[in-house]
């Protein structure tokens, strides 16, 4: 009889995106972002019951990440526009395929 192989932890680098990434409202702005660039407002009309706070909160932690962008605009006022980097980006095929995921029937 064959013994079980021992399993593997998970690697750091793959803790460490997953603990980004599991925090509440995350994948919903990261979501909301795959289309494009969006102002503070687009956002929270687009990730509902969000707080402002918390979303202001959470778009932080996703620049500090270096998921989104932040650019201020020359207009007057100056407005905010958050834009997903490379590295964001590249997080958009695990999004489809979560969502392949979800929307494959059960059973």
């Amino acid at each position: 009889m064959a013994r079980c192989s021992s399993p593997q932890p998970v690697p750091q680098e793959v803790r460490r995106a997953a603990d980004l990434l599991e925090r509440r409202w995350q994948l919903s702005i990261i979501y909301a972002a795959l289309g494009g660039a969006l102002r503070f407002n687009e956002f929270a009309s687009a990730v509902q019951g969000i707080s402002p706070r918390m979303l202001s909160e959470r778009l932080r932690e996703l620049e500090a990440a270096g998921l989104l962008a932040r650019a201020v605009l020359p207009t007057s006022p100056p407005t905010v526009e958050y834009r997903l980097t490379e590295q964001g980006r590249r997080l958009g095929p695990l999004i489809e395929a979560m969502c392949a995921y979800a929307e494959a029937p059960t059973g």
